[in-house]
């Protein structure tokens, strides 16, 4: 099955169940919608996210590989979009976490999701933090 194939079936059992997709274990799923930034097509990626307060912190891990995913670049390029949690669709800009706050997050998301350790072992890059801020209504 293709990542694209195995994206559409996530996205589709997340919208048909609220949010909820069996294979995440209850661990938080978001929608992340962006904007091709060559492309300008828009694209959704099922991410699993890290709760922060009223925002959320996604990581660009794309499991361990030797790139940053597409949709880090895209948000990079297009920050303003909106993403897909439970059965809400949330207004939210884009920025990438530095520093001491990049360190925090990422240690507690190690913490609570030991999948995203074994990802940081198996690259020699930087995992990417981005906070998804809620937009001002």
């Amino acid at each position: 099955m293709s990542a694209n194939d195995w994206n559409q079936q996530v996205i589709d059992e997340f919208r048909a169940n609220g949010g909820k997709v069996a294979q995440f274990e209850g661990r938080p799923l978001l929608l992340l919608h962006h904007k091709g930034a060559k492309t300008g097509a828009e694209r959704v990626n099922p991410l699993v996210y890290l709760p922060l307060d009223a925002n959320f912190a996604v990581f660009g891990s794309k499991a361990g590989g030797p790139t940053n995913p597409d949709w880090y670049h895209n948000l990079r390029a297009n920050p303003d979009t909106v993403v897909e949690v439970g059965t809400e669709t949330i207004p939210v800009r884009a920025r990438v976490a530095e520093g001491e706050e990049r360190d925090r997050i990422w240690g507690e998301q190690k913490r609570v999701n030991s999948n995203f350790a074994d990802y940081e072992q198996k690259t020699t890059r930087s995992i990417p933090v981005v906070i998804l801020e809620r937009a001002a209504s």
